[in-house]
């Protein structure tokens, strides 16, 4: 039996997979109208490259990336530009998004054809294709894949990571994923490592995907530099420093940076994305969604347009079984409960998640009876409580003190807390305005 590697700390919470876990990826249907906001990453935001009324194909460049920290936006549908205006978006802001009708045809943008075969191509010229597509973290952070892979040259890389792990309940696009296009996954991989310029690989896959560590490892058998690594199944296993820890046991300082200890670690969906860059030449304009949860009456695995809509994709999945009591952007740890179903899907988006109301009921918290969980299960080893305290009485100066900004927002805490204290919530809060403080600083 081969050795699973973990982490210190993290939590063990129900799976609820087994609705879609077995159930095939497919596509959704053509969306008629699609909302692509400008902002769909880490950094900043887009400008529009087309005007009201100006015709656009599948592929083609709408939006263009003015800093460094940013990606280009394409459209997902053959059409016309109906409104360019500031619009909901999934990431719980308005945005400045384009809106497009289909006209039917399907037009494919003639800049979209393949690049090459992957020996032929040299590594600046892999950092152009993934730059040029758009292609962002698909695990759904967002960070700009261009950027994540040019490194200062005081970093030296050596080793890359795929993120397997899909350790968020509810959520099986990338098992799905793994599952039925294992050798496109590993042929991103390898592009990825030739871009960074390193010669070692690994593949981070949970122990409950037994089925998709065996496929990985077949589809990467040939390639001595590169291994699937088998994790405990724990939560949060798929953050990239715990990631980093259990699978080659270096240990990510605090406020540091994966890079700062030789390694880059991506979401199988993006290496995936990578590769149908360079063999297509199609830009990130789709991805697989999980579209789950008690309230929604089909459960699937979708390929779905960057612009569809949450309630056009819940229709496909046969509708609401139940009235929904929270619609969630990812999966119940990390996602974000959105307000209304008229937002759209993005290159983040990993789920879409429908619970009925009693499952979505929140307990009143109660006080804190400095019990310690939350501290013994706390992966970053901080002290939430503490931290949560400071930021109900706004005291965000003592919060940063216990080092709030070190948080990675995987809600273990809030999970754990026998008083069900909004631990996550008021953390998070700490941290946007003690951000908010530095850049005003």
């Amino acid at each position: 039996m081969k050795k699973r590697f973990t982490f210190r700390g993290g939590i063990h919470p129900p799976h609820f997979k087994e609705a879609t876990e077995n159930v095939a990826v497919e596509r959704a249907k053509e969306p008629q109208i699609v909302t692509i906001p400008l902002h769909q990453h880490i950094g900043a935001s887009c400008e529009p490259l087309v005007k009201v009324g100006d015709k656009v194909k599948i592929g083609q460049k709408i939006g263009g990336a003015q800093a460094f920290v940013s990606a280009p936006v394409h459209s997902s549908i053959a059409g016309t530009v109906k409104k360019i205006v500031s619009l909901p978006s999934s990431t719980g802001s308005n945005t400045m998004s384009i809106v497009i009708e289909s006209d039917g045809s399907n037009e494919i943008h003639e800049d979209v054809k393949p690049k090459g075969k992957l020996h032929s191509l040299s590594k600046e010229k892999i950092l152009e294709i993934i730059k040029e597509a758009g292609i962002t973290g698909m695990g759904g952070a967002g960070f700009p894949t261009f950027v994540k892979l040019s490194p200062p040259p005081e970093k030296t890389i050596d080793t890359i990571i795929l993120n397997g792990a899909e350790c968020e309940p509810y959520l099986t696009a990338d098992h799905r994923l793994m599952l039925e296009s294992p050798k496109k996954i590993v042929l991103g991989l390898k592009a990825i490592m030739k871009a960074v310029g390193v010669r070692k690989g690994y593949i981070g896959i949970e122990d409950n995907k037994p089925d998709a560590i065996e496929i990985m490892e077949k589809a990467a058998i040939n390639d001595p530099h590169i291994e699937v690594v088998v994790l405990k199944t724990k939560y949060p296993q798929g953050d990239e420093k715990r990631l980093i820890n259990a699978a080659t046991g270096r240990i990510v300082p605090s406020g540091g940076l994966p890079m700062d200890v030789g390694v880059i670690v991506n979401n199988v969906g993006t290496a995936f994305a990578v590769a149908d860059a360079i063999e297509t030449g199609m830009p990130l304009v789709e991805r697989v969604v999980t579209v789950t949860g008690s309230a929604v009456k089909e459960p699937k695995n979708l390929i779905v347009k960057v612009g569809t809509s949450f309630k056009e994709i819940i229709e496909q999945c046969g509708g609401y079984k139940q009235k929904p009591g929270k619609i969630i952007s990812g999966g119940p740890m990390m996602g974000i409960a959105q307000y209304t179903d008229e937002v759209p899907v993005i290159k983040g988006t990993s789920g879409i998640l429908v619970l009925n109301e009693k499952e979505a009921h929140i307990p009143n918290p109660q006080a804190c009876i400095r019990c310690g969980k939350c501290v013994d299960i706390c992966p970053v080893n901080l002290q939430p409580l503490f931290i949560s305290q400071f930021s109900m009485k706004r005291m965000y100066d003592e919060a940063e003190g216990y080092q709030a900004l070190a948080c990675i927002e995987c809600g273990s805490c809030s999970y754990i807390c026998p008083s069900k204290r909004p631990l996550l919530h008021s953390i998070r809060m700490a941290k946007r305005e003690i951000i908010s403080k530095r850049k005003k600083s």
